[in-house]
């Protein structure tokens, strides 16, 4: 047997009529962009999150670009964010013309360390993205606090917590606006790219609606500047079927960590916490180890491929070289990025591959940890 973090065969034979089905029914409906099944995909997910509305558009990243620019953020305007994210987050940041600025993590849950996030604030921050990592929000009230008192918009980067909550409510209507990405390793994923701003506000909705079409509203007349951004019909008709097992794929990952938590406890492994108000959606279940490359290593020996999320904080990436970072300057981020990796977690584990996987890594456990005493 061998054993990789994520897969989506199995998922696809038992959804494949159903998602065939829907594919032809856009082929034979005429309506290819734009169609029937992007509207309604945008009212039953922004129903599902609790917000009043729901803008499609071609991925997470453009997602989080496009809430910025429809929020009014101007070139040069600082937008405060985590190090320790997807390189989406900041991409999108900068493609929207924002300057970012990183808040180190808690080092128990990953998240953005709300109670730094006051002393991050400059004049020139205009906005904040609270990353919801690996399937659990960021404590939206403390980031609702400061953006009160300073004035900012905040954006929801939901692209890891579809489905998560936060005192009882679904993260995607927490803030002013909030992404989406619905690539096909998340929670709710399709067979392709796609995306999807959720916000409450009117205007926001009207403006995100405009900037994924060029500007235009209905004619070829562009408004202002905009974006080739939407969400594929075809894709939105499989996010509809896939959106009704949402709560199912949700239950058995949560099932899959009750049983990685009840294996791996007592091991050296540090394992996840999560976080006081919050429900998770594991979309993925991060361990850490000191000794993670070695871990890594002897599992791959033992046909298991894992995965690290994230192993380079992009404040120490050449690619963003230019905002002035160095390696020190957060060192909780610094430190995750060495020690943690994420254990095999989709809906289509097997409860044999889950025990594989995790004798797997207690044999290998006890050959690194016998290294190193």
């Amino acid at each position: 047997m061998a054993v990789n973090v994520w897969g989506y065969l199995e998922e696809y034979r038992e959804e494949k009529a159903e998602i065939m089905a829907a594919v032809e029914g856009v082929l034979a409906s005429g309506k290819l962009i734009l169609g029937p099944n992007v509207a309604a995909f945008e009212q039953e997910f922004a129903a599902y999150c609790g917000a009043a509305h729901g803008v499609g558009v071609d991925n997470g990243t453009n997602a989080v670009m496009l809430a910025l620019l429809a929020l009014g953020l101007e070139p040069g305007d600082e937008v405060l964010t985590v190090s320790n994210t997807a390189v989406p987050t900041v991409s999108a940041i900068v493609s929207a013309g924002g300057v970012p600025r990183f808040v180190d993590i808690d080092p128990a849950t990953y998240l953005m360390d709300t109670a730094r996030l006051e002393t991050a604030v400059t004049p020139r921050t205009r906005a904040i993205v609270a990353v919801h990592l690996f399937g659990q929000c960021v404590d939206m009230e403390a980031v609702a606090a400061v953006a009160e008192r300073h004035g900012l918009f905040v954006v929801e980067d939901c692209a890891q917590s579809h489905g998560a909550a936060r005192h009882g409510r679904v993260c995607g209507a927490l803030a002013d606006a909030a992404a989406f990405s619905f690539y096909p390793t998340k929670i709710l994923g399709t067979y392709g790219d796609g995306g999807l701003v959720m916000t409450d506000r009117d205007d926001v909705a009207a403006k995100l609606k405009k900037l994924r079409f060029y500007g235009m509203e209905k004619t070829y007349y562009a408004l202002e500047h905009g974006f080739n951004s939407r969400l594929d019909e075809v894709h939105a008709a499989i996010l509809r079927g896939k959106l009704k097992h949402l709560p199912a794929y949700i239950t058995r990952r949560r099932d899959l960590a009750a049983g990685y938590d009840a294996a791996l406890a007592g091991t050296s492994l540090t394992l996840p916490v999560t976080a006081p108000g919050n429900d998770h959606a594991y979309y993925l279940y991060v361990a850490r180890h000191p000794g993670r490359d070695a871990v890594l290593a002897g599992l791959r020996s033992r046909e298991v491929n894992l995965n690290i999320s994230y192993p380079w904080p992009i404040h120490t990436m050449t690619g963003y070289a230019h905002l002035g970072y160095k390696e020190g300057d957060l060192p909780h981020t610094e430190r995750a990025a060495r020690e943690i990796f994420s254990l095999p977690m989709y809906p289509s584990l097997t409860d044999a591959e889950q025990d594989f996987a995790i004798a797997a890594l207690i044999d290998t456990l006890a050959e690194v940890d016998g290294q190193t005493r």
